[in-house]
């Protein structure tokens, strides 16, 4: 049962981390939406297929996307900050 409370920890994890950063880039970049979701649910099937083999590993994944998330996002912002009006819309 421990595996299972990890293991659904692991999953809510994902999908807050997947609400956030489509909420981020929809702000950021509109255009951008749908490729990054595309991405977010191939990882969350491959973190979820992984889960039925061994919980550390989706512990070690899930912090590997978040981090790749996180510099996606800032790169996202810097990118496209300057060139699409974008920090307009976040100051707003």
């Amino acid at each position: 049962m421990k595996i299972y409370a990890q293991f659904v920890v692991v999953v809510v994890v994902v999908v807050v981390v997947v609400v956030e950063v489509v909420i981020v880039v929809e702000v950021v970049v509109e255009e951008l939406v749908v490729v990054v979701v595309v991405v977010l649910v191939v990882v969350v099937v491959v973190v979820v297929i992984v889960a039925a083999a061994a919980v550390v590993v989706v512990v070690v994944v899930v912090v590997v996307v978040v981090v790749v998330v996180v510099v996606v996002v800032v790169v996202v912002v810097v990118l496209g900050g300057s060139s699409s009006g974008a920090v307009d819309k976040l100051n707003v």
